[in-house]
């Protein structure tokens, strides 16, 4: 396993953007793959979206295609997640996650701590 600590993460209000950033203690650009999921309460952890070491595919839920955008730093050693066109149902605790497949969360070795995203109507 290795650290991941997310930031980025508060509150905006419905339409509004958010960059969320995940810093990894590992080479980024070598490891399989690293993803975004999120979990709000009540409701299952969901992928939101990843990008993979061949050729830095990115494969997306499709609730978010189209507003959310991840990309890597191999250099920085950093995950992004740029979200646009924020909708309340959006809002939720955001995990960076390390060493996995796609979006089959199960998969991932490493997790980060979260950070809450919040977003009103």
């Amino acid at each position: 396993q290795v650290e991941l600590v997310e930031s980025g993460g508060g509150s905006v209000q419905t339409g509004g953007s958010l960059r969320l950033s995940c810093a990894a203690a590992l080479d980024t650009s070598s490891r399989k793959c690293m993803a975004w999921f999120r979990q709000s309460p009540g409701k299952e952890r969901e992928g939101v979206a990843s990008i993979c070491a061949d050729g830095y595919k990115t494969y997306y839920n499709p609730s978010v295609e189209g507003r959310f955008t991840i990309s890597r730093d191999g250099a920085k050693n950093m995950v992004y997640l740029q979200m646009n066109s924020l909708s309340p149902e959006d809002t939720a605790m955001y995990y960076c996650a390390a060493e996995g497949a796609f979006l089959y969360g199960d998969s991932y070795r490493s997790w980060g701590q979260g950070t809450q995203v919040t977003v009103s109507s």
